[in-house]
């Protein structure tokens, strides 16, 4: 959904989704506020490209939402910041999920009726709705949520997915009701949501940016020895369970793109399709 929302400003609203507070998702249309030649070329190419720049926007309504430390840009309105530590025992565990988790340790809780920005990025978002469940996310995908969901950590369940998921022992969990907004490396139109159903997804890569909790992580080798010497797979990680999982397949893609250019990806061995 694409909805202009200020004419004046060039905004539009990519998402919206409401519960106790609203949240927005918001595109400007293009940047013109250069100075000079050299911001005013990198503008004119992100422009030309369709490198947006976005903004998250929340309307509280005699409610409140919890904020990823540094995450504020501006607000207005009749809204008071709080650091909720909840004494001694929630300040312990607050301190022992930021260090096994790499979160920040506080995340300021805004209370009140009003509006509130966050910093504008040039990432992507993605509004989910827990309904009194909980999702495991990797490290640094959390950006807000309401004060309902609760933030913390998850550990890898099976020694194998520990030892060799690549995604350390503990990950992000949020748990509850309520809305979430995840920075995505990729646009939600590229990410593929996977639903299982007693079923299982195996992955070469660690491009699984997200699973609900009753989803099982393991890491299992190829079938075969011989078999991963010749289709070069080795480690496969391991979904399976009844839930949903997001993967990022065209994450790495970006990646090689930015490392070894286009001519690289299209000629994986580095030589032209012409040469004998």
């Amino acid at each position: 959904m694409r909805t202009s929302i200020n004419s004046e400003n060039k905004l539009t609203m990519l998402s919206q989704m409401s519960n106790d507070s609203k949240f927005q998702v918001l595109e400007y249309d293009k940047l013109e506020g250069a100075t000079d030649i050299e911001t005013a070329f990198g503008i004119k190419v992100m422009n030309e490209a369709g490198i947006k720049l976005r903004q998250v926007r929340i309307i509280l309504e005699d409610s409140a939402v919890k904020l990823e430390a540094g995450a504020l840009s501006y607000m207005k309105g009749d809204i008071c910041i709080e650091n909720k530590t909840g004494g001694v025992i929630g300040l312990g565990k607050k301190f022992i999920n930021s260090k096994l988790t790499g979160e920040e340790m506080f995340k300021p809780t805004y209370e009140g009726s009003g509006e509130i920005f966050l910093e504008p990025s040039f990432g992507h978002y993605a509004l989910i709705e827990l309904e009194d469940e909980e999702i495991i996310v990797d490290d640094g995908l959390f950006y807000a949520c309401e004060e309902e969901v609760e933030v913390g950590a998850a550990m890898q369940k099976s020694v194998s997915s520990m030892l060799f998921g690549h995604e350390g022992v503990y990950q992000t969990s949020l748990r509850g009701s309520g809305i979430v907004v995840l920075e995505l490396p990729v646009p939600e139109t590229e990410v593929f949501k996977c639903k299982l159903f007693n079923d299982s997804i195996k992955v070469d890569g660690n491009f699984v940016v997200l699973r609900t909790s009753n989803i099982k992580f393991t890491v299992e080798k190829s079938s075969s020895v011989i078999g991963s010497a010749t289709n070069g797979e080795g480690l496969l990680n391991v979904y399976s369970g009844t839930g949903e999982v997001w993967l990022l397949p065209t994450q790495s893609v970006y990646s090689d793109i930015k490392l070894i250019g286009l001519n690289g990806m299209t000629n994986p061995g580095g030589k032209s399709n012409t040469e004998v």
